[in-house]
C-alpha cells in the first residue's frame, strides 16, 4: 500500500529521478535511509519505476500515431498480447466504445509507419479493423500522476502531503 509518505517521495522522483535521497529526506522530514529502504520496497514490489524519458523525435522516431483498434471477441487477451509486445507500441489500453484497443505508436517515419500497419498489425491473427489518428503536435505528455505542481525547492513535507498550501 502507498502512504502519503511514499506519495510524497514519488512527488519528488517524477520532477528529478535522480534527486540524491539525501535531499528528498530533508524535504519530506525523514532520515535518508528511511526513504531509500521505502524506494526499494516500492521498486521491488513493482509499484514504481525510475526511467529516462527522452523526447521520440530526437531520436528519429518522428511518426506518431493513435490507433483505434477492433478486434475479434473471444481473442481479446491474445490480441492485447501481440499488439503489447510490437516494438512500435508504446502505450496500449483497453476502451469502452467504438474500439476495443488505442494504441500509441511511434515510427521513424511514415514509410517505417505503413509497413508496421500493413505487414504486422493487421495481420495479428484477431486484429478485425484499425483507424489510424495522425498525431500533428503534442500540446502535453505527462507521467506524472497526482500532483499538479513540482515540490517547492525549500518548503518541508507534512503527512498531510501539502505543498504550499
Amino acid at each position: 500500500m502507498i502512504d502519503n509518505l511514499d506519495r510524497a517521495i514519488i512527488s519528488h522522483l517524477q520532477y528529478n529521478g535522480r534527486m540524491p535521497f539525501t535531499q528528498i529526506a530533508e524535504r519530506v522530514n525523514i532520515s535518508e535511509g528511511a526513504v531509500r529502504r521505502r524506494v526499494k520496497r516500492l521498486r521491488d514490489k513493482g509499484l514504481m519505476q525510475i526511467v529516462a524519458i527522452v523526447e521520440p523525435h530526437e531520436l528519429g522516431w518522428n511518426e506518431a500515431v493513435l490507433i483505434g483498434i477492433n478486434v475479434q471477441g473471444d481473442m481479446t487477451d491474445e490480441v492485447a498480447n501481440s499488439i503489447a509486445n510490437l516494438p512500435e507500441v508504446t502505450y496500449l489500453f483497453q476502451a469502452a466504445g467504438e474500439f476495443n484497443f488505442f494504441a500509441e505508436v511511434y515510427c521513424k517515419n511514415r514509410e517505417h509507419f505503413v509497413d508496421f500497419l500493413n505487414n504486422k498489425l493487421q495481420k495479428l491473427p484477431g486484429v478485425n479493423q484499425t483507424q489510424s489518428f495522425l498525431i500533428l503536435k503534442m500540446h502535453k505528455l505527462s507521467y506524472r500522476w497526482g500532483e499538479a505542481e513540482p515540490p517547492k525547492a525549500n518548503h518541508t513535507h507534512t503527512l498531510g502531503f501539502d505543498y504550499g498550501q
